[in-house]
């Protein structure tokens, strides 16, 4: 491989994309814009779920009960109601997700040893949330149950209950539950593929387009050559688009970064090497640059996005899919990035996914030799 052809190529793609705003709008304001637009839109947090109440009973103790509701970060009380009519129409209007029902002998049953039950009603077109919320909500009401038995046994001069078997979570990695610790990171990964895959996709699909593919077919550029000097100037820009994204979890999004920055940037270097040589492969094998866009994004977005784990749990998935996982690049960046920002792990963790990143790149920069003939046909 001749170097000084590999940098003609790479300085004329260089000027293409200096000399083109579209594309270094596509190549550095897309990635940054889709990062500030998922970051602050896309949360798994449940909080401040919006409850309407029927307090059939009006006493201090049932107001004890929707006041714990209505304290706790995770709901909001926001109407009282007369009624299941009026309960029913703030639920299916969506001002309320959830409702309290609370029935008149609530009170009496709990002075007297009684068990006391109560409704709590949600709306499960939101399945995930319904069952985050379903899960706090039960979570509250045994707190209160466990103070109101232990009242009643002080009332009669008896030792409170102890409970056998006491439960103190502790959270690794993610101390404060917050989905955007790992979001961002995942959405770097999901980003990067998109984005580098449809940059190369369009780059020799343009040379035939234009007819200036001939030209280049005369020239003494290899095969290897040519598609390296083209990658260079579109490696550089993603590296920068890395750089910017970390900066910006860093400072805008506050994600910790807990791990080796140099370790970070190497497994993205070998990622997005992996995707621009993908984006390559698009682009050679149907020579059109419409046909190449919607190849990129299908064959990047839905399985970076469905599949590599960013968003859904692999482990939840069909079998079927879960083996259809393994092909997908994203899968391991993901858990490369994940690793790195919130666990703070290295290569002693990751060596496997940081070896199967290595070898995507690898058998996607072979099959874009393979592919590109220097022929007219």
């Amino acid at each position: 491989m001749n170097l000084r052809r590999v940098r003609a190529v790479a300085r004329k793609e260089f000027l293409h994309v200096l000399r083109d705003p579209r594309s270094l709008l596509m190549a550095i304001g897309i990635p940054m814009m889709m990062l500030m637009l998922f970051g602050y839109a896309l949360t798994l947090d449940v909080d401040n779920v919006p409850v309407v109440v029927w307090d059939q009973s009006q006493t201090a103790v049932s107001r004890t009960l929707v006041a714990r509701l209505d304290g706790s970060p995770y709901f909001s009380v926001i109407e009282y109601v007369e009624n299941y009519r009026d309960l029913e129409w703030a639920i299916d209007n969506r001002q309320a997700m959830a409702a309290l029902v609370i029935p008149a002998e609530f009170a009496e049953n709990l002075a007297v040893g009684r068990d006391a039950p109560i409704q709590f009603i949600v709306d499960g077109s939101d399945a995930n949330t319904a069952t985050i919320a379903i899960g706090y909500a039960e979570v509250i009401t045994q707190i209160f149950s466990e103070e109101a038995v232990n009242a009643q046994l002080r009332s009669r001069g008896q030792p409170e209950l102890e409970i056998p078997v006491d439960v103190r979570s502790r959270v690794w990695f993610n101390a404060d539950l917050e989905s955007r610790n790992y979001i961002v990171p995942g959405l770097i990964a999901v980003i990067m593929m998109v984005i580098s895959a449809m940059l190369t996709s369009l780059t020799v699909a343009r040379e035939w387009e234009r007819g200036t593919m001939e030209q280049l077919i005369s020239t003494p550029v290899k095969g290897p050559e040519l598609i390296f000097g083209k990658m260079v100037p579109y490696f550089t820009v993603g590296m920068l688009d890395v750089l910017l994204a970390v900066l910006m979890g860093e400072f805008l999004f506050k994600v910790p970064l807990r791990g080796n920055v140099a370790l970070l940037f190497g497994v993205a270097a070998m990622f997005m090497t992996g995707a621009l040589a993908m984006g390559m492969v698009i682009s050679i094998v149907t020579k059109s640059q419409l046909l190449a866009s919607q190849v990129a994004m299908v064959s990047t977005f839905l399985p970076s996005f469905v599949m590599s784990g960013f968003m859904f749990a692999i482990a939840n998935m069909p079998k079927p899919i879960q083996i259809v996982t393994y092909i997908v690049p994203a899968r391991y960046f993901v858990a490369l990035l994940k690793g790195i920002y919130l666990k703070g792990v290295g290569l002693e963790i990751l060596i496997g996914e940081a070896a199967l990143l290595a070898a995507y790149g690898t058998v996607m920069i072979a099959l874009a030799n393979l592919k590109f003939k220097k022929k007219l046909v």
